[in-house]
């Protein structure tokens, strides 16, 4: 059985022929958001239906790390290693503290309500990047049904200010984010509205030293399926969730090749011994590969 498709030649020095995608754990109804804890030694990922977030742990499986969740759906890790978490239950975005404690990073934008936040980046400077569409409040499934009352943004918040700035304003739905290596672009899923037929496309905005985005032309579509989750390795190649796998997108946007998975997959994160081992969420399965590729990931 192959487990990878090779489009550009060069994808073939990308994939190690000799390591399978494995299922690490599975009957999950919608899992999203892996974040991996080098210093624990262990992944944590959303089961956004069942309220929960759960932890995987190599040589001993899953446990739950967090339940209820508020119905959490991405993660990322602060430059202090602290857990950025997007909460759709409570329209939020928090940070867990080293004592457990929750701190509530944003919820509101002039007075109104957040739809539900998405997916969250942080960047080098310390401010958190991350996106607000509205799929968490059009229906029951991952949240509570809700009036949306703001657009579809994607929001910067000062964590040392509170200052709060509307970066994208212009997506129908935006969901996926990563800046590349060098944190000079920043990369944008869109994946539209929900029950519309919105174009959908991965985005590429240049971002100067002081974090101003410009441009924010098409940079990929996805075929089959969307962009939902997205992530960038060491050498500035885009690894982006498809519904036939993980597609790879080199820095010029051309498709180099696929990781087949056999679910639509939501969301992917690097991480492991040296960051060189993708994690894959898909529908309701875990899946891992390791890859001959390291991720861009803090800590």
């Amino acid at each position: 059985m192959s487990f990878f498709t090779v489009i550009d030649p060069a994808f073939k020095t990308f994939v190690l022929g000799n390591a399978p995608v494995k299922q690490l754990a599975t009957g999950f109804d919608w899992v999203e958001g892996p974040v991996w804890f080098g210093d624990a030694g262990c992944l944590l990922f959303s089961d956004i239906p069942n309220d929960r977030i759960l932890r995987w742990t190599p040589g001993q499986g899953i446990s739950t790390f967090r339940a209820p969740s508020n119905y959490a759906n991405g993660h990322t890790r602060d430059r202090e290693g602290r857990l950025i978490s997007c909460e759709h239950g409570t329209r939020r975005v928090t940070r867990t503290e080293y004592d457990g404690s929750i701190t509530v990073i944003a919820d509101r934008f002039q007075g109104k309500p957040l739809n539900s936040p998405n997916d969250v980046v942080v960047k080098s400077d310390g401010t958190i990047w991350f996106t607000d569409p509205h799929y968490g409040i059009m229906t029951n499934y991952e949240g509570f049904q809700s009036p949306q009352e703001l657009p579809c943004n994607l929001y910067r918040v000062d964590p040392s200010t509170s200052a709060m700035d509307i970066m994208v304003g212009d997506a129908q739905c935006p969901n996926g984010l990563a800046f590349s290596p060098a944190e000079d672009r920043l990369y944008v899923a869109d994946t539209g509205r929900i029950f519309s037929d919105d174009p959908t496309m991965i985005r590429a905005f240049d971002c100067a030293p002081d974090g101003q985005l410009s441009g924010g032309d098409t940079f990929h579509v996805i075929a089959p399926g969307v962009a939902d989750g997205i992530r960038v390795d060491t050498d500035g190649n885009l690894w982006s969730s498809a519904a036939d796998g993980v597609h790879c997108i080199a820095p010029d946007g051309h498709l180099m090749g696929k990781i087949l998975v056999p679910e639509v997959v939501s969301n992917i994160c690097f991480g492991g011994r040296a960051k060189h081992q993708l994690f894959i969420t898909g529908t309701t399965s875990l899946y891992s590969v390791v890859l001959n590729r390291q991720g861009v990931q803090w800590p």
